[in-house]
């Protein structure tokens, strides 16, 4: 190995460069890629406020349907706001008119929500008057005030005279008046002091919820759908990570049966919360239980830090906010996109990348003639891409076919700053060779302020795109900023390197 070579397999771009390679390929290992509704498959339902709205209503209807479609299970949901009056929700692996039409229902919904205390609903969404914005404090404590209805105050007062540090349960869309079926690890839980706060006294989860809610819980124990059907008694069935292949037989004896998974490391007290809507317990405050009724209270918590402190008093804030959506949403289109029509776009978008693969590498090929500049620069297009695929792994980002087009734009525009740092390094080829070194850096620093120059004008254009364009764009936008970035701070500084060596040796 000569000198020359050596020093460049230990220059820190490079090593940078292997380290992002190494780590990417890894995650991409572990955590396989997840992709939009548009390769996957699934449906896009659009639906249309009952009038224009501004930014912060738009937001708050975005949440508050995020969360309550989340307590039905479903996975990979997307739900963006389009402008003033649109509104469209996105799910993958719903293919059927019967599940598409269920999401209709609980999207034109108002929702219901409810405040639960010792096994007695004393309020619910109508209930809340007012909700303040949340209180942060730097030591990551948090507090969301509100205010509830006279009624409920002097009802909640009643309950919890002399109940300090009893749990304060908060319910939204639960499963209400069901057979909840559930494994008998989850089942355990429930019947244990997990869920009581500070009070182990206090009745557990499951006696909560069957007498405040009438949802009957039981272990799953290889029942069949016959047995489960008489232990309904009328009512419907939600089995929880249990009983899949009980759904069908279910439905065949006019069963109304509801069938959750278990998404990929959620725990069990995080998949019974889901599937109950449940948020809490909260802890009660000495200060509400002296049963004298207090129509403003406030739910607060302690977080490690302030960063997850608002993010805790904000999904209180929203669930406070979601006993009804702040506007009634009314549903104006559906779209189907089957799961074979989904991976043929895969298989296209795939084709197509080592189609422009190709080209580039005979592109540059015949402009140069040198193979040793062309492969290079080929190969470190590769290098990006698979990148950008583990980055897209690691932070889980859904992968659609705007997404895809943003990957493609960043190698374009790679390829062409890869041209830019070639042909200043060929430029000096005839210098001589006293001031080789010397030229060499001034042409890649030229070539490096034009770099930067168009990634920031980029950049720029995308976050455009990001804040004020958060539908399909927004892939788009996110997977083009991730490139460039990439781009200018790892693969191209190491391009150079590389083009500084072999431009160098000739």
């Amino acid at each position: 190995m000569n000198r020359k070579l050596k020093k460049l397999l230990f220059n820190w771009r490079i090593i940078l460069l292997i380290l992002f390679l190494v780590g990417s390929v890894a995650t991409l290992a572990m955590r396989p890629l997840t992709y939009g509704i548009d390769i996957a498959g699934g449906v896009a339902i659009i639906a249309q406020t009952e009038h224009p709205v501004d930014s912060k209503t738009m937001e708050l209807v975005v949440e508050s349907l995020q969360k309550r479609l989340n307590t039905f299970g479903l996975r990979d949901i997307q739900v963006q706001g389009q402008g003033n009056d649109i509104v469209v929700v996105k799910v993958a692996n719903v293919t059927n008119a019967e599940e598409a039409n269920a999401l209709k229902k609980v999207i034109e919904s108002q929702g219901v929500f409810y405040m639960e205390f010792d096994g007695v609903i004393f309020g619910t969404g109508k209930d809340i008057v007012y909700v303040g914005p949340p209180q942060i404090k730097s030591d990551g404590s948090w507090s969301v005030p509100f205010r509830i209805s006279k009624a409920a105050a002097e009802k909640f007062a009643k309950l919890a005279k002399g109940k300090a540090g009893w749990p304060v349960d908060m319910f939204l869309d639960p499963p209400a008046n069901s057979l909840l079926v559930v494994p008998k690890s989850i089942y355990d839980l429930m019947n244990s002091t997990t869920f009581n706060a500070q009070a182990p006294q206090a009745p557990t989860l499951l006696q909560r919820i069957h007498k405040a809610l009438n949802i009957t819980t039981m272990a799953y124990a290889n029942q069949s759908a016959e047995e489960l059907k008489k232990l309904a008694d009328g009512k419907p069935i939600v089995l929880v990570d249990v009983g899949e292949n009980l759904v069908n037989p279910l439905k065949s004896m006019n069963v109304s049966v509801r069938y959750v998974p278990r998404q990929s490391g959620v725990s069990d007290t995080q998949l019974i919360k889901s599937v109950l809507g449940l948020y809490g317990p909260y802890s009660l405050g000495e200060g509400l239980a002296n049963g004298e009724p207090q129509t403003d209270v406030q739910i607060s918590g302690q977080a490690p830090d302030r960063l997850t402190a608002e993010q805790e008093a904000k999904t209180v804030y929203t669930v406070l906010k979601s006993g009804s959506l702040p506007v009634k949403l009314k549903v104006i289109g559906m779209q189907f996109i089957s799961p074979k029509l989904g991976q043929d776009f895969k298989k296209q978008a795939l084709y197509a990348g080592i189609g422009a693969l190709i080209m580039v590498l005979l592109l540059v090929y015949f402009h140069y003639r040198r193979w040793k500049i062309a492969i290079p620069i080929a190969s470190t297009s590769i290098f990006e891409v698979t990148i950008i695929l583990g980055i897209a792994a690691l932070i889980k980002w859904n992968l659609d076919l705007p997404s895809i087009a943003g990957i493609i734009a960043a190698i374009g525009t790679g390829v062409d700053q890869q041209i830019v740092i070639t042909d200043e390094l060929l430029g000096g080829e005839r210098s001589v060779r006293i001031k080789r070194r010397a030229s060499s850096l001034k042409r890649i620093g030229r070539a490096f302020f034009i770099i930067f120059a168009s990634a920031a004008t980029t950049i720029a254009a995308m976050s455009f795109l990001l804040v004020y364009f958060v539908g399909t764009l927004k892939g788009f936008a996110v997977t083009t900023i991730i490139g460039v970035l990439i781009g200018i701070f790892v693969t191209r500084p190491a391009y150079a390197e590389i083009a500084k060596y072999l431009i160098g040796e000739e």
